[in-house]
């Protein structure tokens, strides 16, 4: 079975990197092309979209709002170097804050801040990822970058473990919230559990499980079934419909007339994805066509 081309919405596993995780996936469609939005440290799991085919072209375009929301689990009073429990330790203290303070500490991370992404993040420092040059036992200087958290909860305490969920823009780093808020609270802390539940606004209820996928093909099920559509989250976008003799001339790169306002929009004939089109006084010309 050969599915060429659209989205899976998965449920990525702990302890796989996110290409693993779509390279698995591939296989099982008999596809080698795919990209992902957004990518989840191995130690994390949840929705993870990949694009497969010339969905990959829909990548740029996949904006949605941005929002991001995770669970995530926290130890205080321990910090490693990767923030998460899959490093190597390198601090300890033996304060462990009490829920007021934790909740006064939430108070202060709420909005637009200045977050430093961990030393082990994909970041680029002078042409390099920051994680290769922490690996090398360099310590990457990180410039901080604007991001915002819109919500954080402390939702329940467990022994020594809290958790919390956060609602946040992309580029926050889960693990540099934990950092910070034990920061503020006078102590060290480390991850030890992220699930992403929602991103670009697609939620974790959509997604299919590796083992799912293996299963149904196992016992004769079509795994094309849960394929979504190449123009699947472009919803956003203006559409513009052309006629057949209008579409022919685009698919081969020419400029149509239309009354539509500028900036991108999904181009159709009928029922049938051509691509993403830019309009700009009044001309579509072609971005990304299939």
């Amino acid at each position: 079975m050969t599915c060429t081309q659209g989205w899976i919405l998965l449920d990525k596993p702990e302890n796989m990197t996110s290409r693993m995780a779509g390279g698995r996936v591939g296989r099982i469609l008999g596809q080698k092309t795919f990209g992902h939005i957004g990518t989840l440290d191995p130690m994390a799991s949840g929705l993870l979209p990949i694009a497969y085919g010339n969905a990959t072209k829909m990548i740029p375009f996949m904006t949605g709002d941005g929002i991001k929301e995770y669970l995530f689990d926290v130890q205080f009073g321990m910090e490693t170097d990767t923030l998460d429990i899959t490093g190597n330790e390198i601090a300890r203290c033996d304060i462990i804050p009490a829920p007021d303070a934790v909740q006064r500490a939430i108070d202060g991370l709420i909005g637009d801040c200045d977050q430093v992404p961990p030393a082990y993040s994909a970041v680029h420092v002078g042409g390099r990822r920051a994680y290769d040059l922490a690996r090398q036992g360099i310590q990457p200087d990180i410039p901080p970058r604007r991001v915002r958290i819109d919500r954080l909860e402390l939702m329940s305490q467990d022994g020594g473990t809290w958790h919390f969920r956060v609602v946040c823009s992309a580029g926050t780093y889960v693990r540099a919230i934990a950092r910070d808020l034990a920061k503020l609270c006078g102590t060290l802390a480390t991850v030890s559990m992220i699930r992403r539940v929602q991103t670009n606004g697609f939620s974790i209820k959509d997604a299919v499980t590796l083992d799912f996928l293996e299963n149904l093909v196992h016992n004769g099920g079509d795994v094309c079934d849960f394929l979504r559509t190449v123009d699947f989250g472009l919803g956003d976008i203006p559409v513009i419909n052309l006629n057949d003799n209008d579409a022919r001339l685009y698919r081969h790169g020419g400029f149509i007339p239309v009354t539509h306002p500028d900036g991108w929009a999904r181009v159709y004939c009928g029922e049938c994805f051509i691509g993403i089109g830019t309009v700009s006084d009044n001309l579509l010309r072609p971005k990304r066509t299939l």
